[in-house]
């Protein structure tokens, strides 16, 4: 199994999370996307992959791309399901957070984004940063709400990481380096921080990756 990774990829990092709190190995092909213009947009990547993304996942030549559909994918071909909850309440619980910070949080700080403002719109550092922080920070509120729950344990649903976890710590990872401040969202500060103690995440974080900088 490969997984096309980039260290600094939130989607990447997501899969590397859920591979390993499923327990399976695999060999990381790292795709720097800041080199030679970025190499997801190089014609061999763009045969495997036509989005010019990362991560994509090659299981015996079954290329499968989208973090979400990988992780779901690996949820139910490699048993036990322990990404999802059982309960369909609780799998559109854990889905809606997901979603919410891969579709509304994720995409307006995507590195492709940012390179647009600061490339064609001739944006100054400054207020890109602030564009990231000021996204974030908004998505970040309307997270807060919803994991202020009874449904939230020490992971965003129950005590047990899964694909709301996966979602989370890579983007408050991304928050860190933008130099989002975290006390004002004390729920997603804890969860971050007890997800970060586990073994899973560890191995998974940007700097524990072959093509760390």
């Amino acid at each position: 199994m490969d997984l096309y990774s980039y260290f600094r990829s939130s989607a990447a990092y997501r899969v590397r999370i859920a591979l390993g709190l499923k327990g399976l190995d695999y060999r990381v092909v790292p795709v720097h996307l800041l080199r030679h213009g970025g190499e997801q947009l190089g014609e061999d990547y763009l045969r495997r992959n036509p989005e010019g993304l990362v991560p994509t996942l090659d299981e015996n030549g079954q290329i499968l791309t989208q973090s979400l559909a990988i992780m779901e994918y690996l949820d139910e071909t490699r048993g036990p399901a322990t990404l999802l909850p059982a309960d369909a309440l609780g799998r559109a619980r854990v889905r809606a957070l997901a979603l919410h910070i891969a579709c509304d949080i994720h995409p307006l700080n995507n590195l492709r984004v940012l390179r647009w403002l600061a490339h064609e719109l001739k944006v100054e550092q400054s207020a890109r940063d602030d564009w990231y922080r000021h996204w974030v920070g908004l998505g970040f509120q309307s997270l807060e709400a919803q994991l202020r729950s009874p449904e939230t344990g020490l992971c965003c649903h129950g005590d047990e990481p899964g694909m709301a976890d996966c979602c989370l710590v890579p983007q408050v990872y991304n928050a860190r380096r933008y130099d989002v401040d975290l006390s004002a969202f004390p729920t997603i500060a804890r969860i971050a921080a007890y997800c970060e103690s586990l073994p899973a995440f560890q191995a998974a974080h940007p700097g524990a990756q072959p093509d760390a900088e």
